[in-house]
C-alpha cells in the first residue's frame, strides 16, 4: 500500500526580511519551514529595501533547504503588488497572505499569480487574524478542496485577533480557545494544514513547551515561532512519542495478520481497535518516518 505523503510543519519560524543576519542564519536552522516576513516585522520605511534584500538572499547560495514561505503585505496596500511579484520570482513554496477576511482575498491572490503564469506548485497560505476571518472560516477553508485556489495552510494570528477583538491574551488562552478550535475544525474539513500562533516570550521555554502541548491537543499541526530557541521544543512536542509509534506499529501489525485482514474490528491488548484506528496508525507512522528522514 502506498504510504501517505507528509508535509512537516511542526516548527515554522518567522524571519524578518529586513534583518540580514537573521536571513543568513535561517539556512542552518532545524525548523520545518521559514516564513520570510515582509509585513509586520518590517517598518514602513524599510519595506522596499527588505523586499530587495530578500530577493537577493533567496537567489543566493545560502537559500534554506526547508520549506520556504514569503509573507507579503496585503495586496490592497501600497507594497502588496510588488511584494507578490518579487515573491513569485523568488520561487518560494508558498506565499502567506495577511489580513485575509474571506475567500475573495485568497481568490484574488490566486488570480494575480495566474496572470504571471506562476507554476501550480506555488501555493498560498492565509493568516486568520481578523474577526471577519473567524466568521468566514468555513468558506475560506473550503478552498482547500479546490486545487485551483492554491490554498494549503491557515495560520493563526493570535496577537492581532486579541487586539482586534479586545479578548484578553492570557497565558492559557482560554478566551481564544473557542476560535482556535473552530479554525482547526475548518481546516480538517477543508483538508488544510493549520498552524498555531506565536508565543511572545521566547525566553520562557517551559511555558512555550506547554503552549505547544496545548496546541497539539487542540489539533494543530505545528506552531509559528519568533525565535530559533523555540524550534527544538516545537519539533519535539509535535513529533509522535516513542510510545505512540510503538502502539501504531502494533495496530498495523495486528491488522496484517491473515486472520484479521478482512475484519473491521479486532481486539488488541484488551481494547477494541477499528479500521479507523488503523488509518490513524498509518498516518502517525508516516509522520514519524518523515521526521526521521528530515533528521538525516
Amino acid at each position: 500500500m502506498q504510504q501517505p505523503t507528509v508535509q512537516l510543519r511542526r516548527s515554522v519560524l518567522y524571519v524578518p526580511a529586513s534583518n540580514e543576519k537573521a536571513l543568513r542564519k535561517s539556512a542552518s536552522l532545524a525548523c520545518d519551514a521559514v516564513i520570510f516576513d515582509l509585513e509586520d516585522a518590517v517598518a514602513p520605511g524599510e519595506k522596499v529595501a527588505a523586499r530587495e534584500r530578500l530577493r537577493d538572499f533567496l537567489a543566493g547560495k545560502d537559500r534554506p533547504g526547508c520549506e520556504i514561505v514569503v509573507r507579503i503585505n496585503a495586496l490592497a496596500s501600497e507594497w502588496g503588488t510588488e511584494d507578490l511579484l518579487a515573491a513569485r520570482a523568488a520561487r518560494p513554496d508558498a506565499i502567506l497572505l495577511p489580513k485575509v477576511d474571506g475567500p475573495k482575498d485568497v481568490l484574488e491572490a490566486d488570480a494575480a499569480l495566474d496572470e504571471t503564469d506562476a507554476p501550480r506548485a506555488l501555493k498560498l497560505w492565509a493568516m486568520v487574524e481578523t474577526p471577519r476571518a473567524v466568521l468566514n472560516l468555513g468558506p475560506i477553508a473550503e478552498l482547500g478542496r479546490d486545487p485551483a485556489a492554491r490554498l494549503t495552510c491557515l495560520v493563526a494570528g493570535t496577537n492581532d485577533l486579541a487586539k482586534d477583538t479586545g479578548i484578553a491574551l492570557t497565558p492559557d488562552r482560554r478566551h481564544l480557545a473557542p476560535f482556535l478550535l473552530q479554525m482547526v475544525m475548518a481546516c480538517r474539513a477543508g483538508g488544510l494544514t493549520v498552524l498555531d500562533g506565536v508565543s511572545n516570550d521566547f525566553r520562557d521555554l517551559e511555558a512555550f513547551e506547554a503552549a505547544c502541548a496545548e496546541a497539539r491537543a487542540m489539533g494543530f499541526d505545528g506552531k509559528t515561532l519568533i525565535h530559533p530557541a523555540q524550534i527544538g521544543p516545537a519539533n519535539a512536542v509535535f513529533a509522535p512519542s516513542p510510545e505512540a509509534v510503538a502502539e501504531a506499529e502494533a495496530i498495523v501489525a495486528a491488522f496484517a495478520e491473515p486472520e484479521n485482514r478482512g475484519r473491521g474490528v479486532i481486539s488488541l491488548d484488551g481494547r477494541m481497535v477499528e479500521r479507523l484506528h488503523l488509518e490513524m496508525a498509518r498516518g502517525l507512522l508516516a509522520r514519524a518516518r518523515a521526521i526521521t528522514e528530515r533528521q538525516r
